[in-house]
């Protein structure tokens, strides 16, 4: 950050300190003065952990790369500091202390003084030691409010910035797939419109902080064959370019990135890390992205061991850079001696290096990293005594009452009632049966990304940092009069059936059974949701769907709650459960909101972002489907879904009326204008969430059934109605045409105002008239909705 007191700069201020000068210029000059291996060295990271006693920070030793000697690369500088806050527990005051004392060691030891770019994870909260865990992105998803989500991102960038670190590798953009794939649950859903305006949002917050947002993975990671992590993509180019790469397309342009990070994946053969058409040709000639392309990490590495595309370190290095990767992370492996190698003996140009150093120090000077007066003094340590470390210890707060608050309001949006014969809300119980593996577990709550299921699990002997109430302290805490008992019944995921009887035992002695099934968030195999831990089918994990039956089988009323990464099949439960309330690793206030659902101190109003399969072999499937794709006399396997995309219930009802066609008529340039009239009918204050679809019913290439294209918030009193109008843009039924390019094509078209995408309420048969009309990135995305007087 720069300092707050301006340095004067003298004639002898080097031209790429002088802030006077243009951005361009000054990198212009720096490049101009540097040796290749200064270059190179802005090119790459070194994974560090800071030092909880404030100390410099360390390399840190993955059992995928060789050890790093920082003291013998300083001299000729350093692009990224890799996690200095999230490979290790550390307090945050003295991990912002030993950020600012390892880059004052950066800045002398190169001849530039040019100090690094610290990047973290921020995937759901900042993820570090005594940070908020925030709810998971797929939970952002499902409260369809990309204003609250930005918000969020607000708090995360300012925490981290408020402790000198300038890049988030967030959000993810990947539109699910395969629900099989254990990374659904850092996703925002299966809908590319709903990921891409949650997306932007993000992005925009994170970005409003000072802190570099990071698009994730571009492209085509979450199509991996089987739901299997890193596998490859089988994907034609229509689907890639109407379902993956529009949520990239409006987080670049509506939310300003100033970072992407390339796929794992190959897609049709071609890995994202050494295709050029992606990320250069689309991405930067076309997008007109300007900012970084950052490895996902070892991503360069793989395209030797991996992928088979490059015989040799240089080899790999010169594919990703001339394909358009600018920065290898997490470390330095093939951007260091091997690609200065491979420039010397003319097999990499050094023009291209020069083309990703300037991308990397424009970024540099943007973040002010090249001022004269940089400082690295974060603003959470400003004033301190920085040579009493164990003062600071405990200065800074991560996890503040207005973070805990947005988390709150994040995880009572997020919980989706899925279905309800009248049992919820609860009704001052005097018995409740509290059963299930995650009924009492404090992790319950938190997605593989979060700090402590991230790294603190490698460090037992370390608190959380976070206060992380167990659903049967929450439900406690809702229902004081109640009896509360709490079993286990069976593990998430390890098939022990001993303890089922007592859990039966249990639900018949109970007024109500409150069955706690779902997830445990992991990595690599620890989990039954995150990354590596994906599933060949999407049953509930272990003995689970065996405890849910026989509590059905008991007699008394089972409300079914999850707490989950992904959806999963029920079984019975789907039609046998009281009640169904699904919520996606909803963060440390989640707990708190399920029991406000349960009591109906909290409306509920969150809405499915993915699916819910009627049985646990149908994937991969999604709402997104074609005709051929839905259920059919010609097939036995039957896709459809327990509850639709969108699907959510509230503790009261509205009725949906009046709708007029304003304009009906469109040319392929135009729009077209609904109005409507959203009633609540019933006695309490909710939340409706107006859906719009579109139905193509006739394309010159095949078409989704419906897809999304529109959504609103809307929030009435009792007995209050509301009148909206909505604008339709021409440019929302484009869709890549045979020939490659989007197109608008005439024709008729079906508008569906929609509580979900199997429940259409009003709909619209409007007709686009005029020729075919070709539009690009630049064409509008969004349907725009407001209150008519």
């Amino acid at each position: 950050m720069t300092a707050n007191v301006a340095v004067e700069t003298t004639p002898e201020t080097p031209v790429w300190n002088d802030s006077a000068h243009d951005v361009d210029t000054r990198v212009t000059a720096l490049i101009d003065a540097m040796t290749l291996q200064e270059k190179l060295a802005q090119l790459y990271g070194v994974w560090v952990g800071a030092s909880d006693e404030g100390g410099e920070v360390a390399p840190h030793q993955h059992d995928m790369e060789e050890a790093v000697d920082l003291e013998a690369l300083l001299p000729a500088g350093l692009g990224q500091l890799t996690r200095p806050f999230g490979t290790a527990p550390v307090d945050p005051a003295l991990g912002a202390l030993s950020l600012l004392r390892t880059q004052r060691r950066i800045t002398a030891a190169n001849r530039f003084g040019i100090p690094a770019v610290a990047h973290e994870e921020c995937l759901a909260g900042f993820a570090t030691w005594g940070a908020t865990a925030y709810p998971v992105p797929l939970s952002w998803g499902a409260t369809f409010d990309p204003d609250l989500v930005r918000r969020m991102a607000a708090a995360i960038g300012r925490d981290m910035r408020s402790v000198g670190v300038h890049q988030g590798l967030a959000p993810v953009l990947d539109v699910v797939r395969d629900a099989r794939w254990g990374r659904v649950e850092e996703t925002i859903g299966e809908d590319p419109y709903l990921v891409g305006s949650i997306g932007a949002a993000y992005v925009r917050g994170l970005e409003s902080a000072g802190v570099v947002a990071t698009l994730k993975h571009f492209a085509g990671y979450s199509a991996s064959r089987a739901g299997r992590n890193l596998a490859p993509v089988g994907m034609g180019p229509r689907e890639r370019a109407d379902v993956l790469l529009p949520p990239f397309e409006m987080a670049v342009r509506e939310g300003g990135a100033r970072s992407v990070m390339h796929a794992y994946t190959d897609t049709d053969g071609v890995p994202s890390a050494a295709d050029e058409e992606l990320l250069t040709g689309l991405l930067r000639d076309t997008w007109g992205f300007d900012g970084t392309v950052v490895a996902d990490y070892f991503g360069i590495a793989f395209l030797r061991t991996l992928h088979g595309v490059a015989g040799d370190w240089a080899g790999a290095a010169g594919a990703a850079l001339r394909a358009g990767v600018d920065v290898e992370l997490p470390t330095v492996k093939t951007f260091g001696a091997p690609l200065a190698e491979a420039v010397a003996d003319g097999r990499v140009p050094e023009a291209v290096v020069d083309r990703a150093l300037r991308r990397v120090l424009t970024q540099k000077a943007r973040l002010g990293l090249l001022d004269a007066d940089f400082d690295p003094v974060p603003a959470a340590l400003a004033g301190a005594d920085l040579d009493d470390p164990e003062a600071l210890r405990g200065s800074v707060d991560l996890d503040s009452p207005a973070n805990r608050e947005l988390a709150r309001a994040i995880a009572e949006e997020a919980v989706v009632l899925l279905s309800n014969d009248g049992t919820l809300p609860l009704d001052r119980p005097r018995r409740i049966a509290l059963v299930g593996p995650n009924a009492d577990v404090p992790t319950a709550v938190l997605g593989c990304y979060s700090f402590p299921l991230h790294v603190g699990v490698h460090h037992p002997g370390v608190p959380d940092g976070i206060d992380l109430p167990t659903l049967r302290e929450a439900v406690a805490r809702e229902f004081p009069d109640a009896e509360v008992t709490v079993a286990r019944g069976t593990g998430v995921d390890d098939g022990d059936v001993s303890g089922i009887a007592e859990a039966v035992a249990a639900a018949r002695d109970a007024d109500v059974v409150l069955a706690v099934l779902g997830d445990r968030a992991g990595l690599f195999g620890r989990g039954t949701s995150g990354e590596g831990c994906d599933v060949e089918s999407l049953a509930l994990p272990g003995a689970q769907q065996r405890l849910l039956d026989e509590l059905l089988d008991a007699g008394t009323p089972v409300v079914t709650v999850l707490l989950a990464g992904r959806p999963y099949a029920l079984g019975r439960g789907v039609e046998e459960s009281a009640a169904i309330v699904q919520s996606f690793f909803p963060g440390v206030e989640g707990t708190t909101a399920l029991a406000g659902v349960l009591s109906g101190r909290t409306n509920p109003s969150g809405r499915l972002p993915v699916s819910v399969p009627k049985g646990p072999g149908s994937q991969p499937s999604t709402y997104l489907g074609a005709r051929l794709a839905q259920a059919s006399e010609v097939s036995s396997i039957d896709p459809t879904a327990a509850f639709g995309f969108g699907h959510g219930l509230s503790y009261t009802s509205f009725a949906w009326d009046d709708l007029a066609v304003e304009e009906a008529e469109a040319g392929t340039d135009g729009e077209f204008a609904l109005a409507f009239t959203v009633r609540n009918t019933g006695e309490r204050p909710g939340t409706e969430v107006v859906q719009l679809y579109l139905h193509d019913p006739v394309a010159t290439v095949v078409q989704p059934v419906q897809r999304l294209v529109g959504y609103t918030r809307v929030p009435l009193a009792p007995g209050e109605a509301r009148r909206l109008r909505v604008t339709v843009p021409a440019d929302l039924a484009s869709f890549t045409g045979r020939d490659g390019r989007r197109v608008v094509e005439p024709g008729a078209l079906e508008l569906r105002l929609a509580a979900s995408s199997t429940d259409a309420r009003l709909t619209a048969t409007v007709t686009l008239t005029g020729p075919e009309r070709h539009v690009d990135h630049t064409r509008r995305f969004h349907a725009v909705f407001h209150p008519v007087p």
